[in-house]
């Protein structure tokens, strides 16, 4: 834990939502902005409607001078069409060797996404003083404005700093209830916010942040506050967001007409425009199965139409598959990327798509011949390998086990592309059998200025092997009383593709007789020390998601149980073994887990799930009498039993349903006693066995 609580520059500012300017940035004269600065990203104009910009000096303070040879330069990215694949870098200008500057012209109310690169021999990018990467920096553009950032480290250099972190909780500023899954930033750290609304950001170079919290989905108004953080003490922040109001926006586009019936898509900076807010496979952030599918009309035209909120800034791209393949591009071949702020009523926005090319290469057809026992209900998909796996891409059924993709874009920069087919977009499992698995380099086509239709089959998949037939031998099965839970456990696994198949998965389970479904949502453990356990939107599903997966379930008439589990950087173990385990870290962990375990409690209570199992085979240390895998002592402290049974008292403040504890067992061997458990509605047993054998 912290020395102490410092509250931020402006404390009675931190108390409301400021709909303007951050208060600690003042304004300045920002000087004459060189040619060189002046030139933007390409953004299309919705409707010809161009924003205003406002001028905005970025100062960055080094941990050391630069080297012979190396500069500095800002970065803005693109989210959309993947963080790495499409940065805008501007050089920045010294001042005094540690401080650089540069000055941009940015859209008035756009969230702007950054970060600062070190070009030389070798490049890096910046790291945070706990050397952990950083994904972006975030800034409102609320007028003309300074920003002033610390670098705390690079990639391939760490630095010693004097470190601080920020604590708080956001809030509805019209109900005063708590608002999850916001993602709150300062200084390259990022935290989405649980079921309380609480935040934490460690590790932050002693100095003034901007602290920014914003709605991933832009629900809420986007907050932004200078906020002062001392060396080892903890600065608080209660912030309170302004809920937006939804409004229909239309969207209408044409497109070329040398594409004809094939979906199209729009790819955007929110979760509800495909954003995953995570790094996913090749470097890419928006997913294909995510985004709204648009409309045919009788003049050519697509339309679709999305509620959107009053406000909010909105960067987004047309495309036939995500936010870099087959994405929208303009005439001389650079990825389109279009923005609007959403206005105060209901519009239509009219969009023409100049080509899906880029560069002389032509396009490619692919077409591939599936198995004839493919499952009816599954979807093929096309993955590509051009530096490495991509996210999977849905293929256009064209009926008797045949699918087809056309790829216009972007191949102008490749000799050889590889690609691969799989089900239901789960690459690196349901593969066709002969690129199966993540080392697997796939087939191969060659790019040519002559289009191409290359010819496939997929003779058998992974995980779906032919058998020979079998005689099942029937027996009687006694009914069991009513209340007897027959279901299934969903594995301990997210990607943020998957939430597209849960109904499908949900049917399955019922069509099996099942009467129970228990979901694993989870957070991460991403430190040790200092202590990060939170949502990874790589690998932990947002709120909503969780939300609309147990939604599902109750509409089929089954019950649900939430087992939360959580994830770690390697392993268990690993994670117990390298953590310092003493009394300060014990109680940040405790302090940690009760956050975790009343998360889900509240979503449990709000979605109506029936039981909230908590435990599970990874606490072992954390449990009284408490040992690690090499059966040393954990160094729990003494009053560990009395610690879990206030958090059974809070999980039942919040939930009312059946509370289980998930209790490993192997026989033969039964764990110490636990007096907690009595606080516990039942077990929920963890036992594997092998079902048969051979």
């Amino acid at each position: 834990m912290t020395a102490g609580i410092r509250k931020p520059l402006i404390a009675i500012a931190c108390l409301f939502v400021l709909m303007s300017s951050a208060c600690t940035f003042s304004p300045i004269q920002v000087p004459t902005l060189p040619a060189l600065f002046t030139q933007l990203p390409v953004l299309g104009s919705p409707t010809a409607r161009v924003l205003p910009k406002a001028r905005t000096l970025f100062q960055a303070t080094l941990p050391e001078r630069l080297g012979a040879g190396e500069s500095l330069a800002l970065s803005l990215l693109d989210e959309v069409t993947g963080i790495a694949l499409n940065p805008q870098s501007y050089p920045m200008q010294s001042v005094d060797g540690l401080t650089y500057t540069a000055a941009l012209a940015l859209p008035y109310s756009a969230v702007i996404k950054y970060r600062y690169l070190r070009l030389g021999t070798p490049q890096a990018q910046e790291t945070t003083a706990l050397n952990a990467a950083i994904r972006y920096r975030l800034y409102l553009v609320a007028g003309q404005a300074e920003v002033k950032d610390y670098i705390g480290g690079w990639s391939d250099r760490t630095y010693a700093a004097q470190m601080g972190s920020i604590q708080g909780r956001i809030l509805n500023a019209d109900t005063g209830a708590p608002v999850p899954s916001i993602l709150v930033s300062a200084g390259g750290e990022r935290s989405f916010t649980d079921s309380a609304g609480r935040f934490d950001l460690e590790g932050l170079v002693a100095g003034t942040h901007n602290l920014v919290a914003y709605a991933v989905d832009g629900t809420y108004s986007t907050f932004e506050q200078g906020a002062t953080v001392a060396a080892g003490l903890t600065t608080a922040a209660e912030i309170k967001l302004k809920a937006a109001t939804l409004v229909h926006v239309t969207f209408d586009v044409s497109t070329p007409k040398d594409v004809q019936g094939a979906p199209v898509r729009i790819a955007g900076n929110l979760l509800e425009l495909g954003n995953t807010f995570a790094d996913l496979k090749g470097g890419v952030s928006t997913i294909a199965d995510r985004m709204p599918v648009m409309a045919i009309q009788p003049d050519g035209h697509y339309t679709v139409n999305v509620s959107l909120p009053i406000g909010a800034y909105v960067q987004y791209k047309y495309t036939l598959g995500d936010g870099f393949w087959n994405a929208e591009h303009t005439a001389a071949g650079q990825f389109r990327l279009r923005e609007m702020i959403v206005p105060a009523q209901d519009v239509v926005i009219q969009d023409s798509v100049d080509t899906w090319q880029a560069g002389s290469s032509s396009p490619i057809l692919f077409e591939v011949t599936v198995t004839s026992d493919t499952p009816t209900g599954d979807l093929v998909y096309i993955q590509f390998n051009p530096y490495g796996w991509t996210e999977p891409i849905p293929m256009w059924p064209m009926g008797n086990n045949r699918w087809a993709y056309k790829l216009h874009g972007p191949i102008n920069t490749l000799a050889t592309l590889h690609y691969r087919y799989c089900r239901d977009g789960q690459c690196d499992s349901a593969d066709d059998l002969s690129t199966a698995g993540p080392s697997a380099n796939g087939r191969a086509v060659d790019t040519s200025l002559v289009g191409q239709d290359i010819q496939d089959t997929v003779t058998a998949w992974a995980w779906l092997r032919a058998t020979e037939p079998m005689t099942l031998v029937g027996t009687s099965i006694a009914a069991r009383q009513t209340g007897f839970m027959s279901g299934v456990e969903f594995q301990p696994a997210y990607r943020p593709g998957w939430s597209y198949f849960n109904s499908q998965a949900v049917q399955s389970v019922q069509a099996l007789g099942a009467n129970w479904i228990t979901f694993t949502p989870s957070w991460t453990y991403s430190r040790a020390q200092p202590l990060e356990f939170g949502l990874a939107p790589e690998q932990d599903p947002f709120w909503l998601d969780a939300a609309i997966m147990i939604s599902q379930a109750r509409s089929m008439n089954l019950s649900v149980a939430i087992f939360p589990i959580p994830h770690f950087v390697s392993s268990a173990a690993d994670f117990w073994q390298k953590a310092p385990r003493d009394s300060t870290w014990w109680q940040m962990w405790f302090d940690h887990y009760r956050a975790f375990a009343v998360n889900f409690a509240d979503l449990a209570a709000q979605t109506g799930s029936q039981a909230l199992i908590i435990g599970g085979d990874w606490l072992a240390p954390a449990l009284p009498g408490g040992t690690l895998v090499d059966g040393s002592d954990s160094g729990l402290p003494a009053d560990a039993d009395a610690r879990w049974q206030a958090i059974f008292s809070e999980v039942r403040q919040h939930f009312t349903g059946k509370v289980l504890w998930a209790l490993p067992y192997t026989p033969g061997k039964l764990p110490a006693s636990l007096n907690f458990l009595s606080s516990a509605d039942g077990i929920y047993l963890l036992w594997s066995a092998p079902l048969a054998t051979r």
